[in-house]
């Protein structure tokens, strides 16, 4: 069942915890943890977490430790990867509710209030996400908008992301209920690619799902030193990483829901359909032709039924006609991403 609330005030102070790991992002940090610290409503307490920042980053990150006792700054003795990264941060928290804020993003003016205020209402939400836009540079301008409330009961909010096939929530914008947090144990080392997306579906198994419509909640900043990976290997890799992550979800925390199996033939489809959509974006030519047959591999081991619909039909047409294009590079991008517009529309996320 989905419910639509107006938003209720924040009667209450509760302290949330925000854990920022940082790896040679120095000239990020600032505006990232000063998003935190600028927060009305709530009490905050920052962890920075460096993993033995190489270029001298560190010294930012104590510079700001050292103006503001809300700031704790963790520094590594040795490098330990971000999954353990976070654990650690977030292992220290005090807060009512936890954050895990990348240093290279920011969090909305009274994004925290907003979500602790679903949270404070309602004490089956095991966390709340909401809007995210994309910036470079600074954050943009924050718009004050008409609010509202969306709750789903955990169950139905699973059955959508199995029905796209896909993650939800970006990151920075989600605020877990700590406790939620700690009976989860942490974010999953076997799962580094999709670590979050476990976890949210964890916290869904567990409890209601909330969203805060209207404002930003958070800005994700897009630079080439993204840690994702946005190349082909990437691409194949992320997709058999989201396939795992439901395959560990159903067969960890399946017994928390009603309909598991049904739940996990939906996500199995819609992730074949999603590979076999990521398919027709690859360039022409044969590093493209090997790459796409690949995924399309990869779509037929989620759901082999996927080669009798119409998305993959569709797809190796589009596949082909890009290939045999005489358009140039930007036209040719263009058509495919029309295409998988089309097939959107069509067959729905």
């Amino acid at each position: 069942m989905t419910t639509v609330r107006t938003p209720l005030p924040l009667r209450t102070r509760p302290l949330v915890s925000v854990v920022v790991p940082h790896y040679n992002y120095g000239q990020y940090l600032p505006t990232s943890v000063g998003s935190v610290l600028a927060q009305e409503g709530v009490d905050v307490e920052v962890i920075v977490v460096d993993d033995t920042s190489t270029d001298g980053s560190v010294a930012v990150a104590r510079e700001i430790a050292a103006s503001d006792p809300r700031v704790t700054l963790v520094e590594h003795e040795r490098n330990m990867r971000h999954i353990r990264t976070y654990n650690d941060g977030l292992g220290r928290a005090r807060g009512d509710y936890v954050v895990l804020l990348s240093a290279d993003d920011a969090l909305a003016p009274g994004a925290l209030a907003r979500a602790a205020a679903l949270l404070e209402h309602d004490r089956r939400i095991s966390l709340v996400y909401g809007l995210v836009t994309d910036f470079d540079g600074a954050p943009p301008a924050f718009t004050p908008t008409r609010s509202w409330w969306t709750v789903w009961e955990g169950e139905q909010w699973v059955g959508h992301v199995a029905r796209r096939g896909r993650n939800i929530p970006t990151n920075p914008e989600v605020v877990m209920r700590r406790s939620v947090y700690d009976a989860i144990g942490g974010y999953e080392a076997a799962l580094p690619q999709a670590a979050d997306m476990y976890m949210w579906l964890q916290a869904a198994a567990r409890g209601r799902i909330g969203r805060v419509n209207g404002p930003v909640q958070a800005y994700y900043r897009q630079h080439d030193a993204n840690m994702h990976n946005v190349q082909f290997g990437g691409n194949l890799d992320n997709w058999r990483s989201v396939l795992e992550t439901f395959d560990l979800f159903f067969r960890e925390d399946g017994h928390l829901l009603r309909r598991p199996d049904r739940l996990r033939a939906r996500a199995d489809a819609a992730v074949a359909r999603e590979v076999v959509l990521a398919s027709t974006l690859l360039p022409p030519g044969p590093d493209g032709a090997e790459h796409r047959a690949q995924l399309l591999k990869l779509a037929q081991e989620a759901d082999p039924g996927v080669v009798r619909s119409p998305a993959w039909q569709w797809a190796r047409l589009a596949g082909r006609a890009a290939h045999r294009s005489r358009l140039g590079v930007e036209a040719v991008e263009s058509l495919r991403w029309k295409v998988r517009g089309q097939l959107l529309a069509r067959f729905g996320t």
